[in-house]
Parts: C-alpha cells; sequence; structure tokens
C-alpha cells in the first residue's frame, strides 16, 4: 500500500493501519522504523471509515495538557496555562508565611522550623518546588505525600539496615563516611527533622494546589489533574467527552505521566478503549521522572513492534578543546549545507544548549543560521541582553548595569577612558550628588524614582555633566543618545509596549551582521522571541506597564526554568536539547559535547527525594549534625543504585540522539578521553 506521503507501508506497517479499532492498540519500534507514519496512516483510516466521529489526535502528551486546558474551559473555569517559571511564582507567594515563620505550628513549637534546606530559603524553594513537579507528573496528592512520608519514616527508622555493611561503606565515597557513623539518639533526631519537613513540605504543596485552583492559572500537569477530577465527579461530563472522542490516537507515548494517563483513563475507561499507543519504551529522554514508560503500553491489548530501519553511519571525533571541536562542527554542517541538505535537516543536539555560545558563534562565523532549541534560557542570550538593556536605558537610566552594557555596546561603542570618564566626580563641586526632593526625576515615572540610587553615571549621560571633558567623538554619541532617549520616554508613554520596543531598537540596537546574513538572521530570531513573551505576558496582564514587563523580564533571566522551545520558523540548523527534539527526524546530525557533565550530566541527586516505600529521603543533615548528609539518604542512594540507574538512562538517551539521524550522525567531544565509572565517558564507549 502506498501512504499518503508516497511511501510504500511494509507489511508489519499495514497490519498496524489495519488493526482493529475498538480495543487498545499499541505502535511500538525504535527509531526509524515507521511508527509514526503507520500512526498517521491508521488514523486517516480512522477518518474515512467513522466520518461523523471525530477523532482525537495528539502528536505528543504535552497537547494533552492543553486538551485539559480545554475541558476545564467548557466547564467554565477560567483557566490559564502558564509554564513552570509562572508557577514557581505562585509556589513562592504560596512559602511567603513559612519564610517567615508566621505558622501556628511553630509558634505553638509543634514543627521545628530547623529542618533540612529551611536555612538557605532561595534553594528550599527551589528544592521545594522540583520534589512537587515530580509528585504531580507522578499524580501523589498532598494528603498521599504527607500519609506515606509518616509513614515509611516510622517503618524506616524503627528497623534501620545495617549502615555497618561493607558492601554499603564500599559504594560510599570515604567523605560520606561520616554520615553511617550514626548512635540512635542521632537516628532519633534526624527522624524528628524529617517528620517536621514532610509536614512543612506537605503543607506548602496543599498550599500551591490552592492557589492554583483558586486563581486558575495553571501548568500543563496542574491542568490534567483538574480535568481528571472534574470528570471523576462528573459522569455525564466523562460520558459526553467518550462520546465526542471515540478514538484517540497518541504519539510518543514513552513521554506520558502517570497524571496523563489517569485523564486518558477516565476518557477512555480503565482499558482505554479506542485508544491507539504509539511509541518507543526505551526512549525516555525525561532527565528525572517517577514514571515508568513502560506502563502505558502495558495496557495495549494488542500491539505490533515495527522492526528498525538501516542505522546512519556513525563518525567519530576529538578534539583539542571546545573551540576546536566547536569549529571541527561548524565546517561539517557547511560541507552538509554545500552538499545541498536543506538547513532544517541538520541538528547540532547536546544533553542540555544552556552553555552552546561556542558552538553558535563557530557555525555563525561560518555563515550558518541557527537557531537553539530547548532549555536554554532566551532572557540570558547576548542579544536579548543588549535589547533589554536599551529599554531599561528608557526606563531607568539609574540601572547601572544595564547603562554600562549599552555604552560600551557597538551602537555606541565607548572606550574604556570614557567609561572611566562618564563614571567619575562633576565637575562642579557644586553639583549635588543626589537629587533634592522637588527636582524632577529624569523620567515621568515618579513612582519608581528613588533618590538614594541618584548615582553619578546615571546623571552624567543623562543631564551631560561631563560632556566637556569627552573626546568629541565620544561627546557626539552621548548626545545622541541623550536625544533619542528624551524620544523614547514620550514613546513609553504613547505607544503600545511592542510598538515601543521595536522603535527603540530600530534606533540604537548594534545589527549583527549584514541584512539576511546568518548573524542577522539569528538576531532577528531572538528578538521575535523576545517579543512574542512580551506579547504573552501582556496577553494575561493587559494593564501591565514597561516596569511591569521589564521585571517580568528580569524573572525570567534569573530563573532556571527558562526554556526556548518553540520551533523557529524558517531555514535554520538547530542547536537542540536532546528532549527538544524528541520524535524529530534529520538528514544528519551532530551529538555533540559528549563527555562527562555534558552528555551525561553530571549526577546531582536532588535536596528532597521521596519513596512511597520509606517516605521522605532528605540529603541535607540540619540541626547541628557532625555529618553534612543523612544516613537515610546515603543508603537510598545505594540500595536504590541511584547513580547506576541514572547512568543506565543516560546511556539510553545517546542511543536515542544517535538515532535522530536518518543518513549520518557525527559524534564529537572535547578534551582527554576518561574512563570513569560513576562518570562514563559515552565516546570512548562507543569506540
Amino acid at each position: 500500500m502506498i501512504a499518503q506521503g508516497g511511501l510504500r507501508l511494509s507489511a508489519e506497517q499495514q497490519s498496524a493501519v489495519d488493526a482493529p479499532y475498538d480495543e487498545c492498540f499499541a505502535i511500538t519500534g525504535a527509531a526509524g522504523s515507521g511508527k509514526s507514519t503507520a500512526l498517521a496512516e491508521r488514523t486517516a483510516r480512522a477518518r474515512a471509515l467513522c466520518p461523523d466521529a471525530r477523532v482525537l489526535v495528539l502528536p505528543s502528551p504535552r497537547h494533552l495538557d492543553e486538551y485539559a486546558g480545554e475541558i476545564l474551559r467548557e466547564c467554565g473555569a477560567g483557566v490559564t496555562l502558564v509554564d513552570d517559571v509562572e508557577a514557581e511564582l505562585l509556589f513562592e507567594s504560596a512559602c511567603g508565611s513559612l519564610f517567615a515563620l508566621e505558622w501556628e505550628e511553630f509558634a505553638r513549637d509543634q514543627l521545628d522550623p530547623e529542618v533540612p534546606g529551611l536555612a538557605r530559603p532561595e534553594r528550599f524553594l527551589e528544592a521545594a518546588f522540583r520534589l512537587m513537579r515530580r509528585l504531580r507528573e507522578a499524580d501523589v496528592d498532598p494528603e498521599f505525600f504527607l500519609a506515606r512520608s509518616l509513614a515509611g519514616a516510622t517503618e524506616f527508622y524503627a528497623n534501620p539496615p545495617n549502615f555497618a555493611d561493607p558492601a554499603l561503606l564500599g559504594a560510599t565515597k570515604d567523605s560520606y563516611h561520616d554520615s553511617l557513623d550514626v548512635t540512635g539518639a542521632e537516628l532519633q533526631r534526624q527522624y524528628r527533622r524529617e517528620i517536621d519537613l514532610a509536614k512543612i513540605l506537605a503543607k506548602l504543596y496543599q498550599g500551591y494546589v490552592e492557589l492554583v485552583n483558586a486563581s486558575g492559572r495553571m501548568t500543563g500537569r496542574d491542568a490534567v489533574i483538574a480535568a481528571r477530577d472534574r470528570l471523576r465527579g462528573d459522569a455525564a461530563l466523562a460520558s459526553s467527552l467518550r462520546e465526542r472522542h471515540r478514538l484517540a490516537f497518541l504519539d510518543n507515548v514513552e513521554e506520558l505521566t502517570a497524571s496523563q494517563l489517569h485523564l486518558l483513563q477516565q476518557l477512555f475507561g480503565e482499558a482505554l478503549h479506542g485508544v491507539t499507543l504509539c511509541g518507543d519504551p526505551s526512549s525516555a529522554t525525561a532527565v528525572s521522572r517517577m514514571v515508568d514508560p513502560a506502563r502505558a503500553f502495558a495496557l495495549a491489548t494488542s500491539r505490533i513492534e515495527l522492526r528498525e530501519s538501516s542505522a546512519p553511519a556513525i563518525a567519530r571525533r576529538r578534539a583539542a578543546t571546545p573551540r576546536d571541536e566547536a569549529a571541527f562542527i561548524a565546517g561539517q554542517v557547511a560541507a552538509w549545507l554545500n552538499e545541498g541538505t536543506p538547513p532544517e535537516q541538520i541538528a547540532v543536539i547536546f544533553r542540555s544548549v544552556r552553555n552552546v555560545e561556542e558552538y553558535e558563534r563557530a557555525l555563525l562565523d561560518r555563515g550558518v543560521p541557527v537557531a537553539i532549541v530547548g532549555d536554554a534560557n532566551l532572557f540570558t542570550d547576548w542579544r536579548a541582553l543588549d535589547a533589554l538593556a536599551l529599554l531599561w536605558n528608557a526606563y531607568d537610566p539609574f540601572r547601572h548595569e544595564w547603562l554600562l552594557r549599552t555604552l560600551a555596546n557597538p551602537a555606541l561603542g565607548l572606550s574604556d577612558a570614557s567609561l572611566a570618564i562618564l563614571c567619575s566626580e562633576p565637575p562642579d563641586p557644586q553639583r549635588p550628588l543626589f537629587t533634592l526632593d522637588d527636582e524632577p526625576a529624569p523620567t515621568s515615572r515618579r513612582s519608581r524614582w528613588d533618590p538614594k540610587r541618584d548615582l553619578r553615571l546615571g546623571w552624567n549621560v543623562i543631564r551631560g555633566d561631563q560632556d566637556a571633558a569627552l573626546t568629541p567623538e565620544a561627546r557626539a554619541r552621548i548626545e545622541r543618545f541623550r536625544r533619542l532617549r528624551a524620544e523614547w520616554i514620550e514613546a513609553m508613554d504613547t505607544l503600545p509596549f511592542e510598538e515601543f520596543a521595536r522603535r527603540v531598537w530600530r534606533d540604537a540596537l548594534a545589527r549583527e551582521g549584514a541584512p539576511g546574513s546568518a548573524r542577522a538572521r539569528a538576531q532577528h530570531l531572538v528578538l521575535e522571541r523576545l517579543l512574542a513573551r512580551c506579547r504573552a505576558f501582556l496577553a494575561t496582564t493587559p494593564d501591565a506597564t514597561t516596569a511591569d514587563v521589564l521585571e517580568y523580564a528580569q524573572r525570567r533571566m534569573e530563573s532556571d526554568l527558562e526554556t526556548c522551545e518553540d520551533a523557529p520558523n524558517g531555514a535554520f540548523v538547530r542547536l537542540t536539547s536532546l528532549e527538544a527534539a524528541h520524535g524529530l527526524e534529520f538528514d544528519h546530525a551532530v551529538v555533540a559535547s559528549v563527555r562527562p557533565g555534558a552528555f551525561p550530566l553530571w549526577y546531582a541527586p536532588d535536596a528532597f527525594m521521596f519513596s512511597p516505600r520509606i517516605g521522605m529521603v532528605p540529603k541535607e543533615n540540619a540541626g547541628g549534625a557532625r555529618a553534612s548528609r543523612t544516613a537515610k539518604f546515603t543508603y537510598y542512594v545505594f540500595a536504590t543504585k541511584a547513580r547506576e540507574r541514572y547512568n543506565a538512562q543516560e546511556r539510553r538517551a545517546f542511543a536515542y540522539a544517535l538515532r535522530r539521524a536518518l543518513k549520518s550522525v557525527l559524534v564529537t567531544a572535547s578534551g582527554a578521553p576518561t574512563r570513569g565509572r560513576t562518570a562514563p565517558e559515552f565516546l570512548e564507549e562507543l569506540r
């Protein structure tokens, strides 16, 4: 049979297309086996056979999050889907009273505030939010979390393991042996701290859930749980949705979480009648998950496993330094482009794209148009920082970190000597260092004005107190900037934010490269992404001012949860994280920086872990303890073989990265090869 795309289906694919629709059916297979093609043909056949039935097509589990939001809105709930950065801010508001020690439990001595991590509130907040995300994905509610934490702690400490076990001591670093040298009194103290920690985390978790439900600002995982709960309590709604979507087709099932699976079961019944699942159980690439990806596939009444097609040719390259590695990758990508490969059919895959600027610059130097996709923070990109600096200059010239960035940028290009003059004392000793209360602020935003922040640089730039000391060229540049800024202040009060931003950038932002060049296209992509984020914020906060938008950008710049996963429009070579490349295939790929700490990432267990069997597993040993780690944590990492399981998962992720290429894949690393056991090097293993 010929598929819609012109490809001839194999006998296995055709069997998958023709399989009955009434039961749960699964199509599995490795990358390149044609399972997505078979799923697409099976979906088209279902629509032809049942033209009156509305078919639910979910290309990935993330689309189930969006569908959950639609269900809630149909039920009259005012739901806005937000990302993890916004969710962490909600969680932070739920933690405010904790950090102020305002809980009644503290006043009544029912809780001890000296629990693991609470001495450093910011780190405690981050670790608690990461734990809460995993609990939501695993569909663990606050009540179950607290109950199992208390029961698990009681069971563990009532019958502790042998902390002097030679195997345990041998598997533990010498620096952490002190955590295993514990007495009964010390274990009792750790037990009490753990119980208090569990109660605190459960209360914060419950507060977050209540705040999310009350505000309607939900992440996808929150919306999935809320929709699941709505369907559980409304049989008529569940029946109507089941009638509306008698058939469903879900791809990339290996990324399905427990809460998403439970929502599917509310829609289609426990046995998932009429649901076709498609994916590869061995291809789960999430860095941290609490769900067995094979769990959903086990529900299938029948399945067909497609055989993998021929593997791409694999080449290896080790360079002396990351710069040499980046240059070699750029040369290889340029060669593929010269051979006629479209840019969008080439990808450079990293485990994480947090620090790939060296690789991006090397590609741009070769004239290769590139787009970063994945867990990169858009708001820390140098082009976004330059653009935000100009907006801060218009709004508040006394944020000197932003002003110095603008003055040193190519658009103004002031020398160090000129910057030193602008930071120096005013020539007139009678000139007051700080503005008087009745002296107007340089912008109209008086509510934001703080005279204590009135320092020399800002006044020298906006009033020209040091113009006479500058060279003629530097003085002309400062005078032009001053004139433009006066126009920006007026535009800030009269134009919509996007028009104001475009006006400022058109006037003073240094252009990257000639028009149409790779550098210019990359800069344009970053600026459009930045404006898209600002538009999304303004859509949910229509009364926001320029100050609100800039503070929003500041929060995102400081967040570790910020990502940039939107697919670029146009012909770009992707510098992508592995998770952002999930489900995608390219003609050619480079799996880059395959060395310990980069791919795989370092194994770094979180501060708080949770086991349904033994409850909370805190890492930090708080409260005047001699050892830095708890005995339970050291034992848990050993007993569960956490490091070994992590490295095994990273090996699966590496194998998945290699299968993203259809024709050829290049694997690169830099530095001397290693043979580490705790941190393996996959390039050496591949060799």
